[in-house]
């Protein structure tokens, strides 16, 4: 198993709702370690830049206007298998097929404002730390 590094996003349904400090609790228990943090508003060439992936999909418009709508919490995670580890903790996109116990099957209602982001490989979680944090920011 490799150490490996997955960046976290509580969106700002989860910081408008005050459950980021629930949320983390779980990324905590599970063994991963937060290694940088910081509480942020995207604008909206940030939100474009990031979710450039989804450009071309019906949502994008929708999901960029969502992540500027308020504060959102960056974060580094750090163990273990870390990306997969933290993709099995969020849950399913869809938080009606998130199994409880579950960052998503507790606490997102709507697939459209599901309380968490995180990497889905290694490759992106690489591309998507140097975006939001510098090295020297990362403990």
């Amino acid at each position: 198993m490799a150490i490996e590094r997955t960046l976290s996003i509580l969106k700002p349904d989860a910081v408008k709702n005050n459950i980021t400090g629930k949320i983390n609790s779980y990324i905590e228990s599970s063994g991963l370690k937060i290694i940088a943090q910081k509480m942020m508003l995207l604008t909206k060439k940030q939100a474009e830049l990031f979710y450039e992936i989804h450009k071309d999909r019906s949502f994008f418009g929708e999901l960029v206007e969502f992540m500027t709508s308020g504060p959102v919490i960056v974060q580094v995670l750090v163990g273990k298998n870390a990306v997969s580890k933290y993709r099995q903790i969020m849950g399913a996109t869809d938080p009606k097929q998130a199994e409880k116990g579950t960052i998503r099957g507790d606490f997102a209602d709507d697939i459209s404002e599901n309380r968490v982001h995180g990497s889905d490989s290694l490759e992106n979680a690489r591309k998507e730390i140097d975006f939001f944090f510098a090295e020297h920011e990362l403990v």
